[in-house]
């Protein structure tokens, strides 16, 4: 079965850099665009950044673009977020997205706050 697994979060101060990683399963990995999406506290989730099966292409949110980057290794099955001149507005619970077949498979996130 599918399987998406999300670490690297952590409490960071404004300014600083965390590279999320998630682990995929269960699924042939090269075919698939993968996206990270964020949830901060009493809002919905949002994407943040979507790449193409073979990471030729990428797609920022406004909010993230020229910060954060978004990349893959299929040899390795991960997807990763390297987040740099992290703000107290990145702090959400973030996580991976695998759309296929019509039907969308959710990691279980993990935490990033910002904060000093």
């Amino acid at each position: 079965q599918v399987q998406l697994v999300e670490s690297g979060g952590g409490l960071v101060q404004p300014g600083g850099s965390l590279r999320l990683s998630c682990a995929a399963s269960g699924f042939t990995f090269s075919s698939y665009a993968m996206t990270w999406y964020r949830q901060a506290p009493g809002k919905e989730r949002e994407l943040v950044a979507t790449i193409t099966s073979i990471g030729g292409s990428t797609n920022y949110a406004d909010s993230v673009k020229d910060r954060f980057t978004i990349s893959r290794d299929n040899a390795k099955k991960t997807v990763y977020l390297q987040m740099n001149s992290l703000k107290p507005e990145d702090t959400a619970v973030y996580y991976c997205k695998l759309r296929r077949y019509d039907m969308d498979y959710w990691g279980k996130g993990t935490l990033v706050t910002v904060s000093s």
